[in-house]
């Protein structure tokens, strides 16, 4: 019985050399040192129009909301980045939130969020980090089901933090990251493999996990 955490990673910009996709792909290397497998996707490569229900009632959902859904079905949690526009989060992310969040097919709404576990962060070359938008985040992703977890990072200064092979120079700094995946991976971990474990399970299955620490 395979139970190893699948976490789908992005950020909520598409920018060319964005911050705050050099930002998830480290907290990604956190789950991967948990043990746990990790996508990471460009917002970029599922271009969307606008969301718009009379758009959605006379066409359906679109080719690309459709595949972001059917990839975050896949997976258990959640690692996103979010680059701060204007005290919130980005035209680019609320959009794709809203057209993932639409049901299809018969499903319930909100099915590609519900029990989600998700870790949040963000950086900016400002002194906050983008930690504003962080608290909007937030907000948006509670009250669709997703759990969010207490721990996130606002990365300030990110125009001096990264180093030219896209990982963070400050060794604090990565740790501090990377500690967000490894957050999400044991807490697939606790709810997938709970101690007594059931009797369909045995200690063998949670092997993957315990590099969690």
């Amino acid at each position: 019985m395979d139970h190893k955490p699948r976490v789908l990673a992005f950020a909520g910009s598409a920018r060319i050399d964005s911050y705050n996709s050099k930002l998830v792909k480290v907290a990604a290397e956190g789950v991967r040192g948990a043990g746990g497998e990790v996508t990471v996707v460009d917002l970029g490569d599922f271009p969307l129009p606008l969301f718009d229900q009379d758009l959605e009632a006379a066409e359906g959902l679109p080719d690309n909301a459709r595949k972001l859904k059917e990839i975050m079905l896949k997976h258990d949690g959640l690692l996103i980045a979010a680059p701060e526009y204007n005290s919130s989060i980005t035209p680019l992310l609320k959009n794709t939130i809203d057209w993932v969040s639409r049901p299809s097919d018969g499903e319930k709404a909100l099915a590609a969020y519900e029990g989600k576990v998700a870790a949040i962060m963000s950086a900016s070359p400002g002194g906050l980090g983008g930690l504003r938008g962080l608290v909007h985040l937030r907000s948006i992703l509670s009250n669709i089901g997703v759990l969010v977890i207490p721990d996130q990072v606002a990365l300030g200064k990110a125009h001096e933090a990264f180093g030219p092979d896209g990982n963070l120079v400050d060794e604090k700094r990565r740790a501090s990251v990377e500690g967000l995946g490894k957050s999400v991976a044991k807490l697939l971990h606790w709810n997938r493999c709970p101690e007594p474990f059931p009797s369909q399970l045995s200690s063998a299955d949670c092997r993957p996990f315990e590099k969690v620490g």
